[in-house]
């Protein structure tokens, strides 16, 4: 495995989504699709033209590798590894014009994630972890990433993205949690765990996840010193319910409240 030239892709891909993406940010009377019956769950313009040039960027540099993207489908690969793709994790936050939206790429062998990064184009900010290393990147400047010490529910920040997260049980199980912490935010989208990554927010606990919206945030948090699993403590890497932890103590805090709702 060619870590840095898996590194300098997953970048490249990344920069190529900015560049796809941003022209449709803030853009008045953007058409949005909806994908769910019975729901809302949008998808434009930007998110296709997202994936699509992160996949050019593939195609030309890795071709060898799989893919699987949440608009283009997937691709099966020869060389072992599968490139997880989201272009915009957090479409209802993109036609709504909040920053909290993101770039979503991972690289995962047969084991889960081993790179990945979460990017924030319309702020500039670009966390990535993987292979012994974090980093944050934006405007004001460069630094490693290090997840919090709080151990204490008390003390924790926790973030998710709906109000009413997953089915009735699961909003049974994040209430459980959410009434031993300190303060919660909703809304946050992928940018809650580049928070955690950050050292800025201790928790983020969601269901209903697809394999594409947690394998980028699960490498950057894990190589800056967190855990995320299942809320039975198991893998999550091809998604369900997950929680995202800055630290094993706090990890297993969350989990004693979560397991019953599993």
């Amino acid at each position: 495995m060619d870590r840095q030239d898996i590194i300098d892709t997953a970048h490249e891909m990344a920069d190529a989504a900015r560049a796809a993406i941003l022209p449709y940010f803030r853009v008045r009377g953007l058409a949005a699709e909806n994908k769910l019956s019975g729901g809302f769950d949008p998808v434009t313009v930007a998110d296709r033209a997202g994936e699509a040039a992160m996949r050019a960027v593939l195609a030309r540099r890795r071709p060898e590798d799989g893919v699987l993207g949440e608009e283009l489908g997937a691709i099966a690969g020869t060389s072992g590894l599968t490139w997880v793709l989201d272009p915009i994790d957090g479409t209802r936050g993109f036609i709504s014009g909040t920053p909290t939206w993101g770039v979503l790429v991972a690289v995962s062998d047969d084991t889960g994630p081993v790179y990945g990064i979460i990017d924030q184009p319309y702020i500039g900010e670009r966390f990535a972890g993987g292979f012994g290393a974090a980093s944050v990147r934006g405007p004001l400047g460069e630094a490693t990433l290090q997840t919090s010490t709080v151990t204490s529910l008390a003390e924790a920040k926790l973030f998710t993205t709906f109000p009413e997260v997953g089915a009735e049980r699961d909003r049974q199980g994040f209430g459980a949690v959410a009434d031993r912490v300190r303060l919660v935010r909703y809304g946050m989208d992928c940018y809650g765990y580049a928070l955690v990554a950050l050292g800025q927010a201790d928790l983020v606990i969601e269901a209903g996840l697809n394999a594409y919206d947690i394998q980028g945030p699960m490498a950057v948090i894990a190589a800056a010193g967190g855990i995320v699993t299942d809320w039975s403590g198991g893998p999550v890497h091809m998604g369900g319910k997950a929680v995202a932890a800055a630290n094993e103590t706090l990890h297993a805090r969350a989990l004693e409240l979560l397991k019953p709702y599993a």
